[in-house]
């Protein structure tokens, strides 16, 4: 996998602030990245997975600790979707 870099400013000492190693800061950072763009729907969880450097099970926990849903449809997606597999219930067990 071929990767980039990217640079962010803070203030001197953060890292103690937040009581972190600038390696452990790295890490949480990308993973709340990760986290708030799979929340927006800007990412999907295999691309939010792999920024955070973990596996999409492993990513699905964390989204449950974070209590970031793992099913990102607007609501009226969601209803529609529902309505659907509610029709198709019927007809089944018709």
């Amino acid at each position: 996998m071929k990767t980039e870099e990217l640079k962010i400013r803070y203030p001197s000492g953060f890292e103690h602030s937040v009581h972190m190693t600038k390696e452990e800061m790295e890490q949480h950072i990308r993973l709340m990245a990760a986290l708030k763009m799979f929340e927006l729907g800007k990412i999907s969880s295999g691309k939010a997975a792999e920024l955070a450097g973990m596996s999409r099970v492993e990513f699905f926990e964390v989204c449950g600790r974070y209590r970031v849903g793992i099913f990102n449809y607007p609501a009226e997606e969601a209803e529609k979707e529902i309505r659907k597999d509610l029709e198709t219930a019927r007809k089944i067990s018709s």
